[in-house]
This record gives structure tokens, C-alpha cells and sequence, in this order.
């Protein structure tokens, strides 16, 4: 039997990502050329950011491959530590794990997130990538060869890693934790392809610093038992608090980018319209023949065959068809989309924060939860003349978003889901009892309102709303 030979991919973060002649490598470069995941070529990693970094370019292909390549280094880590303390290196748990990491995201929908959050709004169950990726990896192509080769059951062992979500054991946090695999790649090559300066990750200082340790479990003084997980030596402390401020820093200047998002609302606002029509018999407005791939799709958004036909060359192929459409709201959010003719943006957070009347002696953590108060309230009223005229044209395209930048052992509830520093042979702490800056961070949380050019008279609709709750809540 002719031994197989070594594949190499030149990565422009990594350089070159290798696939070695062995079983479980040569096998997993097989996954590569399934259907499936070469259906990740044509998935944008960052969805609509090219409208603001014109090289955010990239695809959830390359980003794949990526995070198999940070995981391996990850796992080499964990190979190294149990060579040297007498312990064995347990391969099918790695194996697992790497293959999961390969694998994590081969379910993602056209334009990634932002189909993700309308799927979520109608609960299509296979806009959600997590469930489409642990379907693809259990039935099908890649189930079918990740069994034959490695024996029936593995496929099963790999898509409960991503279903679960949570690490269970120290080879699951290489692929889903604060640390893992996962936003090491995305981090690095989101900021190499947007051309943004900050948010830089030191891996090569993280991984030469790169542990593992016993930790004991349970919470406060309660101790469960202990857990092997991955820990930061001393020296790598800065290093680490640059890698939770490096997501702090991504977050607002380019996840968040406010006409980003507004380029995602509209094409949520389009995918909206076009469930309308479709669900009152109208297909045919939209300007789709019946069999295409998105009517199929909201037609039967449990199909995951209909999820497969989806991807974003899918939609721009079909943007000259929405062009002429016989509804006229098809067209208006097609064209803006088309000639990046993006909405006006209200930062509703930022202009309550700024009217809000200081009260003496307020706390911030006080003043920020009565913004909020006044903000959703306000989202309430727009959403209601949105409701109001339904069989209109969209009015208020509302955006909002909370995340936390670093969750805390509470939050998190393991161990091997935090990043912890060992600060002397016997002693481990997390990284935000450790940094006062990360520990005092802000979760991010957006809200916006986007309304048409030609609206003229939407801001002081949006003004008047919000007079009448500031007022409102200065009485409570």
C-alpha cells in the first residue's frame, strides 16, 4: 500500500499548515474535501465587515483550518506536561478534540452571525451553526468517513464535544474555552485581514508559558475534587491580560462597527420581508424562482439539506433578482445593500447617556442599569410603530447586543472554561482576580437604531421618544 503523502497549506497567518502522511491526519485532510466543508469557501468569516475593512475577506474555511493548526500546538502542550510527569497522553480524547476543533464551525449559515440572529428571532433550528455542525458530523459525508476510518462511534464522540459546549476535561478546553484554539485563530486573523492595529496576541510567548496544572473544583471554600486544565506560567501574566483587551478591543472597532451592523440589519430586515411574503403566499414578489435556495430554506428551516444550500455567494447571486422584484421593499433593502447605501445610525445608549441628568452621588453601576431601562423602553415604542405598519416599508432597523468580554468562574461554572495563572508552585488564580482592568471590564452593549436616508423625519420621532422616557424615568 503506497503511503500517502504530506499535505501543506500556506496560510497567511500561519504560514504553512501541515497535514503529516500519518492515519489520523491524512484522514482528516479527507474531511477537507468533503462537500461540507468546502462549502466553508464560500462563508465569509466576518460577514459584512468588508463594507468597512476591505480585506475582511476571509472564510470560515480558512479560519477552520486555522484553529485545527493553534489546537495541535495547544495539544502538544498537554503531550509534553504527561511525558514528563509520569502520566499518559490519552490520543483518542486528543483526537477527538482535534478533529472537533477542525470541525466547529463547518455548520455556519451565509454571512455567519448575522443569519445566526434572524434565525433566532423565527427559532429556525438550522440557522443555529452549533446544531448544523454537530448534524453534519453525526450523519453523512464526513460521519461516514470519520467512522470508516477511526471506527463507528467516533463521529458521535466528536460532535458531543461541540454540543456540549462547555469543556469537560482537559483536551475539550483546547477546542471550547476563554483560551482555546478557537479565538486564538479568530483573533489574530480577524486583526490581520481588517488592518487593525490593535487587539495583537503574543502566541508565541503565550504557548512558551503554557502549562498544565491540578486545580481543585467546586466554588468558595467547597472543594468537589481537582481537574487538570491549562495554566499560564507567572511570566506570561502581561501577555494574558493583552489577550482578554485584545477581544475588549475587537469587539467595538470591528465586530460591532456600527455600519457593519447596519449592513447587518438590513440584510435581516430583507431576510424578514422576504418570510413575509412567503408565508402569506407571495413568494413570487420577491423576485426568486420557487425552487430557489432561500425559499426553500424558510419554506422548511428544520431541513438540514435546505441549511446546506445556503451560503453567501447564494445571496449575492440572488441580488439581482431582488432587484426586480415586484415588492417594492424587496428592491430598497436590496439596493442599499447592493451600493452600500447603509442607514443613518442613532446610538440610542450613547445619546440617553449623554441627556441623562447626573444625580448626586449615583453609583455608575446605578446610572448604567437606568440607561438601560430608558433604552429598552425606547426600543419598545419603536418596535410598536414598526408593528404598526407591518405591511410597510421597515422604519427602525433596531440593533442590540450585550457581551461580556471575560466571564468569571460564576459565570463560566468550570475551571477549564477560565484562564488562570499560576503564580507559585501551589498556588493558581484567575486571570481577573489577578488584573484589576479586566476584572473591572464592562460587558459590551450596543444599542442602535438605523433608519433610512430618506426618512427625514425618523430622528425626530426617535428625539420626542426619548425626551418622554428620560422625563419618565427621572420620576421614578
Amino acid at each position: 500500500m503506497v503511503k500517502p503523502k504530506p499535505q501543506r497549506i500556506r496560510d497567511p497567518l500561519h504560514n504553512l499548515i501541515e497535514f503529516n502522511s500519518d492515519h489520523f491526519e491524512h484522514t482528516l485532510w479527507q474531511v477537507i474535501q468533503t462537500s461540507p466543508f468546502q462549502r466553508l469557501r464560500r462563508v465569509k468569516q466576518l460577514g459584512f465587515s468588508e463594507f468597512v475593512f476591505p480585506g475582511a475577506t476571509h472564510t470560515r474555511f480558512a479560519h477552520s483550518l486555522g484553529v485545527f493548526h493553534t489546537s495541535r500546538l495547544l495539544m502538544d502542550v498537554i503531550r509534553k506536561y504527561v511525558n514528563t510527569h509520569q502520566q499518559q497522553y490519552r490520543e483518542p480524547q486528543a483526537n477527538h478534540a482535534l478533529t472537533a476543533a477542525l470541525l466547529h464551525d463547518v455548520g455556519h449559515g451565509m454571512f455567519s452571525h448575522a443569519f445566526e440572529a434572524i434565525g433566532k428571532e423565527f427559532g429556525w433550528p438550522m440557522a443555529k451553526h452549533e446544531e448544523v455542525s454537530q448534524r453534519l458530523i453525526r450523519e453523512g459525508e464526513i460521519a461516514d468517513l470519520l467512522d470508516k476510518e477511526f471506527g463507528r462511534g467516533y463521529a458521535g464522540n466528536v460532535a458531543d464535544i461541540i454540543a456540549q459546549g462547555i469543556p469537560d476535561n482537559l483536551y475539550g478546553s483546547v477546542v471550547s474555552s476563554q483560551f482555546d484554539a478557537d479565538r486564538l485563530d479568530y483573533m489574530q486573523r480577524d486583526r490581520l485581514m481588517t488592518g487593525v492595529q490593535s487587539s495583537g496576541v503574543d502566541l508565541t510567548w503565550l504557548l512558551a508559558n503554557l502549562e498544565v496544572a491540578e486545580v481543585q473544583t467546586g466554588a468558595d471554600e467547597t472543594s468537589t475534587g481537582s481537574v487538570e486544565t491549562l495554566v499560564l506560567g507567572p511570566k506570561a501574566a502581561q501577555a494574558a491580560e493583552s489577550y482578554v483587551l485584545g477581544l475588549f478591543h475587537l469587539y467595538p472597532n470591528v465586530y460591532l462597527h456600527k455600519t457593519t451592523r447596519g449592513a447587518e440589519v438590513l440584510f435581516q430586515a430583507l431576510m424578514r420581508r422576504i418570510v413575509y411574503l412567503n408565508k402569506n403566499s407571495l413568494s413570487e414578489k420577491t423576485g426568486l424562482p420557487s425552487r430557489h435556495p432561500i425559499l426553500r430554506f424558510v419554506s422548511d428551516p428544520t431541513a438540514l439539506d435546505n441549511a446546506l444550500l445556503l451560503d453567501d455567494t447564494v445571496f449575492w447571486g440572488a441580488l439581482p433578482l431582488f432587484l426586480d422584484a415586484d415588492d417594492g421593499e424587496i428592491r430598497r433593502l436590496s439596493f442599499c445593500l447592493r451600493d452600500r447605501h447603509v442607514c443613518n445610525c442613532a446610538d440610542l445608549r450613547a445619546r440617553v447617556e449623554a441627556k441623562l441628568p447626573v444625580v448626586m452621588g449615583e453609583r455608575r453601576e446605578k446610572r448604567i442599569a437606568r440607561t438601560k431601562i430608558i433604552c429598552d423602553d425606547i426600543v419598545g415604542e419603536l418596535k410598536k410603530i414598526n408593528e404598526d405598519t407591518r405591511d410597510k416599508p421597515a422604519r427602525f432597523l433596531i440593533d442590540q447586543y450585550v457581551r461580556n468580554p471575560y466571564k468569571r468562574f460564576q459565570d463560566s461554572r468550570t475551571q477549564l472554561n477560565q484562564i488562570l495563572i499560576r503564580l507559585s508552585p501551589n498556588k493558581v488564580t484567575d486571570m481577573a482576580e489577578l488584573s484589576p482592568v479586566i476584572a473591572h471590564a464592562e460587558p459590551f452593549s450596543v444599542c442602535r437604531v438605523y433608519t433610512f436616508r430618506d426618512d427625514t423625519e425618523s430622528n425626530d420621532v426617535i428625539e420626542n421618544i426619548m425626551r418622554t422616557k428620560i422625563q419618565e424615568g427621572e420620576k421614578l
